[in-house]
């Protein structure tokens, strides 16, 4: 039986409507709640995706399946994105795509995932729908970019509240441990709230020291009593 195609019009109507229609998108991120939201532009835009939470498990990834986009976090639990950044980037052959990702400071972020052989970089929170398609359009081999127009949606994206409770009670988690690891969850506190638009907790986690560990657990707690509520 000959396998099923779509007539030529109408394939490139998807094609302009999805413009990532047909790329696989390794998504690299330990946040429940930016990892959702990553998911839902890489699904609006048309793409496969995939998912990993650390370096670990990116790297497992890497040795069955080749996406066309891969999306890292700078900040994993078990490293820095730069370092898997790099390795992706000295492979032969190489992904298509690397982009870096944060909410750190943007010009500096850009600037250290370039130096490690990035392609491009997405500061968190992304605004649009739009931003997102560009940004990977304008690094796309020829081979890969879309043969026709494509229309670029100016959408935004709200992810599920369910993975931004999740990312809170994690928070709770690390901070209960008896050597909680700050250097590691004050950014991952900072870069949720930004990309929640929670202006309070981010300053919260700012001042997160050994001596402030029980007024964040409260503020933490607090937040997910506000949002199970709305669930």
């Amino acid at each position: 039986m000959d396998e099923f195609k779509l007539p030529p019009t109408r394939q490139a109507k998807m094609q302009a409507l999805n413009p990532l229609m047909g790329l696989t998108i390794l998504i690299v991120e330990d946040s429940r709640y930016a990892s959702e939201s990553l998911r839902l532009l890489s699904l609006r835009s048309g793409a496969r995706i995939r998912r990993a939470d650390c370096l670990s498990s990116a790297r497992r990834h890497l040795q069955v399946y080749r996406p066309s986009v891969a999306i890292i976090d700078l900040g994993l639990p078990d490293g820095s994105g730069l370092d898997l950044i790099q390795d992706l980037a000295m492979a032969s052959p190489r992904l298509p795509v690397i982009l870096a990702c944060s909410a750190a400071d943007p010009h500096d972020s850009a600037a250290e995932a370039k130096t490690a052989g990035a392609d491009g970089f997405l500061a968190k929170p992304i605004e649009t729908l739009a931003h997102f398609q560009e940004t990977i359009l304008r690094h796309l081999p020829p081979d890969l970019a879309p043969k026709t127009p494509h229309a670029v949606a100016g959408d935004t994206v709200i992810p599920d509240p369910i993975a931004y409770r999740e990312d809170l009670t994690h928070a709770i988690d690390l901070l209960d441990q008896p050597d909680p690891p700050l250097p590691y969850l004050r950014p991952f506190l900072i870069g949720i709230a930004q990309e929640a638009g929670d202006r309070e907790l981010a300053e919260a986690a700012r001042g997160l020291m050994r001596d402030t560990r029980a007024a964040l657990r409260h503020a933490l707690t607090q937040k997910i009593a506000e949002i199970s509520p709305r669930l």
